[in-house]
Parts: C-alpha cells; sequence; structure tokens
C-alpha cells in the first residue's frame, strides 16, 4: 500500500523558515518522480515543486522559486522542501504527491502570521 505521510507544517512570522518532510513507504520511492503541491483556504490546488527520481531535476513555480528547495534522500525514503523568505500567501496545506498516478498524503498545514 501507498503510503505518503507529511510532516513539519507549523504557524511561522512571515520571513521565516520551514522544513516540511514526506515519509514515503509500499513503493520503491526511488525510481519515482515526486512533486509538492498546495492547496490554500477557498482556493484549488498549486503546483510549488517537482523533483526527478535521481534528484538531479528540480523545477519551481514562479511563485516560489528562489526561496523554496526541494529534495530528496533515497535512502531513507523521504522528499523534502525546505521553505525560506516564507510570505503570508505561502500559507497553504502542502501535499507531496507521487507523479506517476497521483497519490497523495494527508497534507501539512502551514500558516504564515504575524
Amino acid at each position: 500500500e501507498v503510503q505518503l505521510v507529511e510532516s513539519g507544517g507549523a504557524l511561522v512570522q512571515p520571513g521565516g523558515s520551514l522544513r516540511l518532510s514526506c515519509a514515503a513507504s509500499g513503493f520503491t520511492f526511488r525510481t519515482y518522480a515526486m512533486k509538492w503541491v498546495r492547496q490554500a483556504p477557498g482556493k484549488g490546488l498549486e503546483w510549488v515543486s517537482t523533483i526527478n527520481d535521481g534528484g538531479s531535476s528540480r523545477n519551481y513555480a514562479d511563485s516560489v522559486k528562489g526561496r523554496f528547495t526541494i529534495s530528496r534522500d533515497n535512502a531513507k525514503n523521504t522528499l523534502y522542501l525546505q521553505m525560506n523568505s516564507l510570505k503570508p500567501e505561502d500559507t497553504a496545506v502542502y501535499y507531496c504527491v507521487r507523479i506517476r498516478d497521483g497519490s497523495r498524503g494527508q497534507g501539512t498545514q502551514v500558516t504564515v502570521s504575524s
């Protein structure tokens, strides 16, 4: 059974940083490209970032480019999202997604507010 469990969300002040984690199990993590998406209150899903299976190729939405970094540790079956210089508009539930079939976890809440 595919399982993706996100963690690391929190309430943080503008300008702060967070690192999200996504623990994967039930499949061969190192062979799947992964992505992060987010959903702000009252809005649809927004793509944030993608990483290929080996971690050598990464892409970012313009809204987070230069502030967020996606990475993965295939030995630990874990996907990460380092988020710096957070803004109120980054407030959302963040989900990790297995690209091939869209499987995703339950999400983790990030709230950026003073």
